[in-house]
């Protein structure tokens, strides 16, 4: 699979391409994993990636975020992270992983040494390509969830906040930010622009920003589109 990942690469015709297209294709082999894994059933992926790989959001994106919606059973994200190590490093891929569990967000970061170098898109062999991973372990209730079925790369069915509580979730990141991000507002552009989008989940909204606003303040209205 590294053999196919650096074809891949081979067919990117702008320059600094080839990274992206790299980070994208590990997000969707990482997302084949944890499914295999059965770690998509109580998580659902959420955030900008999951934008891109299950709507075709055009930009690209690096994060993995997930929301813990269901307690699991057994296994805990250090575990999860460590079966992805497991099926790269069977496929000639050399890879390190750092994971936290302190805090309620777990993180992982799964880090690649030198695939940068050996795809040709970095002259240093010390460049390392990073993908980040975190799940809110308490998120705020009243997400919808969806199941979409994926053909990028790979083809798998995938847990995900449904539409109106992807958009909630941007708003919150638009509204909560002490610095406004570039890609927030890109984001929520795309949305806005998008005819057939539902209109946000307006009790998720709420319950994620309780010092911003009260529970029954927030409202929307498509004539605000």
């Amino acid at each position: 699979m590294l053999d196919y990942l650096v074809a891949l690469v081979e067919q990117s015709t702008q320059p600094g391409q080839g990274r992206h297209i790299a980070r994208e294709y590990l997000q969707t082999r990482i997302l084949e994993d944890l499914q295999r894994q059965g770690a998509m059933i109580p998580l659902a992926f959420h955030g900008g990636t999951a934008l891109r790989i299950l709507f075709s959001l055009p930009r690209y994106s690096e994060d993995l975020d997930f929301a813990l919606e269901r307690a699991p059973d057994a296994f805990t994200l250090r575990d999860w992270l460590r079966g992805v190590r497991t099926t790269f490093t069977a496929e000639g891929y050399e890879v390190d992983l750092r994971v936290s569990e302190a805090k309620e967000v777990h993180s992982g970061l799964i880090r690649f040494p030198g695939l940068l170098h050996t795809l040709g898109e970095s002259p240093h062999k010390s460049e390392i390509l990073a993908i980040k991973i975190e799940v809110d372990t308490r998120p705020p209730a009243g997400a919808g969830l969806d199941v979409t079925l994926v053909r990028r790369h790979v083809t798998m069915r995938l847990q995900h906040h449904d539409r109106a509580s992807l958009m909630a979730g941007k708003l919150h990141a638009v509204l909560q930010r002490r610095y406004t991000k570039g890609r927030d507002l890109y984001d929520l552009l795309w949305y806005l622009t998008a005819p057939d989008w539902p209109d946000p989940n307006l009790v998720l909204l709420n319950n994620a920003t309780p010092s911003r606003q009260p529970t029954s303040s927030l409202s929307w209205s498509r004539t605000s589109r």
